[in-house]
């Protein structure tokens, strides 16, 4: 049974007449006494005595026909209900971030949200790829900020911003003297990395084109321990270019630019594919855009909401 089925002898019960009926509902005669006489079928269970004129409805039919008027309102309810969550700006909203990312958004999230939207609890867990996309598959938590592709059935991604790699190199090292340095020719010896387990980690090996078992690569666990690491070790490594901004002016005159090619991650929001808070989406969305530089920002975000 279906809910249509209910409207059409809610529909038939209100008129008395079955052409009435589906003019009302907007579906031809032949529809809705076809659809109507499946659900007879269905609950074995006559309905409407076609006998009388008007129709009118069997004592079981009766009973029946109050309990699809109470379904109908329940099913409106629930409409009324996911239109409310999509509109409103209040509420509890959990954010699940990877570590790459949260240094650079996450201070001024805070601040935007508290003081443009102070009816809206913003949570934020910090974790790994692998453990930010179980607690949305259990619906631990509303939506991350996460780099993709994810290529994850259950899950939506929406692109937010772009983001290009940078080499931070130690004064002494060869690779300090380049203006530029192509992906392709960078050696591994003295590289440093993330832990196993990031997603970062995972993008710089693949940018560069590193020997089997490299053993000269040593890891770390954030992106400020590397730096730190290759300040007082030498070596080099590879930082997302938002990191930049948070290094000393010092620092910064380490950076090289990537090219050939100029490797590049996306960062996208990601909820779970029956997630209804269009609104609230939409509210952190565009609060992490004006965080951004707009000339990472996807395109598509500029110019649309995003509609669930």
């Amino acid at each position: 049974m279906t809910l249509q089925q209910m409207e059409y002898i809610v529909a038939v019960d209100k008129y008395r007449h079955f052409v009435r009926a589906a003019e009302a509902c907007k579906v031809t005669q032949s529809t809705l006494s076809s659809m109507i006489q499946k659900l007879e079928s269905e609950l074995d269970i006559q309905i409407f005595d076609r006998n009388s004129h008007p129709i009118v409805s069997t004592l079981a039919g009766e009973r029946i026909i109050h309990q699809a008027k109470v379904l109908l309102f329940n099913a409106s309810q629930l409409t009324e209900m996911a239109r409310t969550e999509r509109e409103q700006t209040s509420g509890a909203v959990s954010l699940g971030i990877i570590p790459t990312v949260a240094p650079y958004i996450i201070p001024q999230l805070f601040k935007i949200i508290h003081t443009q939207y102070p009816g809206i609890q913003l949570r934020v867990a910090e974790a790994r790829t692998a453990t930010i996309i179980q607690k949305l598959e259990r619906a631990e938590i509303d939506m991350a900020l996460l780099a993709t592709p994810l290529e994850h059935d259950q899950l939506l991604e929406i692109p937010i911003y772009y983001e290009k790699f940078v080499a931070y190199i130690y004064p002494e090292d060869p690779l300090f003297a380049q203006s530029e340095i192509e992906t392709h020719h960078m050696p591994t010896e003295h590289l440093w990395v993330l832990q196993e387990g990031h997603c970062l980690r995972n993008q710089v090996l693949k940018i560069c084109d590193h020997p089997t078992g490299y053993s000269s690569i040593y890891e770390a666990g954030s992106i400020d321990t590397l730096v730190k690491i290759v300040d007082e070790n030498g070596g080099y490594t590879i930082i997302p270019e938002l990191h930049v901004a948070l290094l000393r002016h010092c620092q910064q005159s380490r950076i090289r630019k990537l090219i050939h090619p100029e490797p590049v991650r996306e960062i996208s929001l990601v909820i779970r594919r029956d997630y209804v808070r269009e609104r609230l989406l939409n509210l952190i969305a565009e609060a992490i855009r004006t965080l951004i530089p707009e000339s990472m920002i996807d395109p598509r975000l500029k110019r649309f909401t995003i509609k669930l």
